[in-house]
């Protein structure tokens, strides 16, 4: 099987369970314990703390750990939100469900929301953000990478005007998070979100990044774990598993890099070459270095999805998340594509178990089954395909 839906998830990294596994069998206390088996618990979220503050260049004490990038935005926008009074909050057209979903709920509690336009690539423009701060304007948060077409986004500029105006500054880096370097401090950045599965890490772990003259409101209460702003008993495998890939990522940023960038290099110019009436969506250049997007024309996505899964391909055609909620990419709607465009889109995203023969197997494959479709496409006498 080849897998190119890096972007939904990846494999753990074997030191990753390597480093977890003493958490299930051996050292398995509560990290509130006093005695012993709980000390060790707790130190070893302390040190997996320390990795995922060193890959963004925050401080430890400014890490908090989460069930992942859901809950990290969910916690920044209620936790902002209701800790003011000013109820106005400013974001994208293209944000993931994770930020759109709570911004519908606040908007039922009375919040004005705007949801700004981005352009034909997917950029949101930093002057439309400073047009539309206001003197009731609490929060902008805007992702750092698209999750489905990959366009990084002007966060330095974005974070300049918000700390002028003195405003928090809130990004999903869920995406970028690992594959570009992050310097929370140099880009002006309050709260930033991630997530351990989209690095190599376990599911169902994440954290925010809250700049320490920040408060926030939490979301869960009870016993007062993580300074009181996310109470329950700590996953503490999990947890040191999220650490070390922190720590892997790191170490392998640029190598990784340059990897991805090859490869991806190589499946576009093939994939463009070998297959007419196809485009690249996103940015050409500001985009995280794994993620290709393209539209084929007349050519349905979830159609050209299950045959590559006929053919032991994985992709997508978009946020993973919202496969169940059978919908247009809001996306792609935002970046101003036609019905045709959407539904002839497929996103491949790698990952660092992919390689070059991969690349060359699917490009093959991608040719013969596009072909196939657009034999028995309705849109086949408007290409003349």
């Amino acid at each position: 099987m080849i897998y190119f839906d890096n972007a939904a998830s990846t494999p753990v990294h074997e030191k990753v369970i390597e480093e977890m596994n003493p958490y299930f069998k051996e050292q398995y206390g509560n990290p509130s314990s006093i005695h012993k088996y709980g000390r060790l618990a707790s130190s070893a979220i302390q040190n997996a703390r320390k990795r995922i503050a060193s890959l963004i260049n925050a401080e430890i004490n400014e890490i908090l750990i989460t069930s992942g990038g859901t809950e990290s935005n969910n916690t920044a926008l209620y936790g902002i939100g209701h800790r003011n009074k000013d109820k106005h909050i400013i974001t994208s057209s293209i944000e993931h469900d994770a930020i759109l979903e709570p911004c519908k709920r606040l908007e039922k509690e009375g919040f004005q929301i705007t949801y700004l336009p981005v352009d034909k690539y997917g950029l949101v423009n930093p002057e439309d953000v400073e047009r539309e701060i206001s003197s009731d304007t609490c929060l902008v948060s805007i992702m750092f990478a698209n999750n489905e077409v990959g366009t990084i986004q002007p966060i330095r500029e974005i974070g300049k005007i918000t700390q002028e105006k003195k405003i928090v500054f809130h990004t999903d880096a869920v995406q970028a998070i690992g594959k570009i370097p992050i310097d929370v401090k140099e880009l002006g950045i309050d709260l930033l979100s991630v997530s351990s599965h989209k690095i190599n890490g376990p599911k169902g772990v994440g954290a925010l990044y809250i700049r320490k003259d920040v408060k926030i409101d939490p979301l869960i209460l009870g016993g007062g774990q993580e300074n009181g702003l996310r109470s329950g008993t700590e996953n503490v495998a999990s947890i040191v598993g999220f650490g070390t890939a922190c720590q892997l990522a790191k170490d392998s940023m640029m190598e990784n890099q340059e990897y991805f960038r090859k490869l991806s290099m190589k499946l576009v110019t093939e994939v463009l070459k070998e297959v007419p009436y196809t485009k690249l969506n996103g940015h050409p250049e500001k985009r995280i270095p794994n993620n290709i997007h393209f539209t084929f024309f007349g050519v349905n996505g979830e159609d050209l999805i299950i045959k590559l899964d006929e053919n032991n391909i994985a992709a997508s055609t978009g946020s993973a998340c919202s496969v169940k909620v059978q919908k247009a990419s809001h996306v792609l709607r935002a970046m101003g594509f036609s019905h045709e465009q959407i539904t002839g889109s497929l996103r491949l995203t790698m990952g660092i178990t992919n390689t070059e023969e991969e690349v060359n197997e699917t490009v093959q494959v991608l040719k013969k089954i596009v072909k196939e479709l657009r034999a028995i496409s309705p849109y086949k006498e408007k290409y003349n395909f």
